[in-house]
């Protein structure tokens, strides 16, 4: 409104609403060329490191700066974490399961978690024969490791026999 109407810089102040000290102001901030380049050396290093540690290590390198300026800079320069990629997941269709024609043919594996009153979690290992849907086996525990699971069907396969097949949902 001053160059354009040729008013006074109180009267196009006035008009507007605005203080006269925000017309007037003027930018004391120095170039930030020099975090900038140190933001983009450490994050070319560290690409899984957020703005909060990078602040961190370009202050162990000697360079003091608020977090509100080490976050403005690192949005400025378009840096982010990386972002993990996801779950792999199967391609394709799946062969249908097949169906067990006799007793003991197929052995379906289910393993069950649950949580006690203390907060303490349990895991329970459900053996059962697919055709007669008999219960063959139940191993209940705290932990479940692989060296337990294999001798509790060994012992099945000692008191039943060994199955075709044994299919397990995980």
């Amino acid at each position: 409104m001053i160059e354009h109407h040729g008013l006074s810089e109180r009267h196009a102040t006035r008009l507007l609403s605005v203080d006269r000290t925000a017309v007037r102001y003027e930018k004391k901030r120095k170039g930030d060329e020099v975090e900038r380049a140190l933001l983009k050396e450490l994050a070319g290093e560290r690409r899984r490191f957020g703005y909060r540690r990078l602040r961190e290590m370009a202050r162990r390198r000697g360079v003091v700066m608020n977090l509100k300026k080490v976050y403005r800079l690192y949005r400025e320069l378009g840096l982010e974490v990386r972002r993990r990629g996801g779950r792999k997941r199967a391609i394709g269709t799946r062969a249908p399961l097949e169906r067990a024609l006799r007793p003991n043919a197929i052995w379906v594996l289910d393993f069950v978690s649950d949580t006690l009153d203390g907060g303490r979690k349990f895991r329970v290992l459900n053996v059962e024969d697919q055709f007669t849907r008999r219960g063959l086996g139940v191993e209940v525990d705290t932990s479940l490791p692989g060296q337990r699971i294999v001798r509790v069907l060994d012992r099945l396969v000692g008191m039943w026999g060994k199955p075709a097949m044994i299919v397990s949902d995980n």
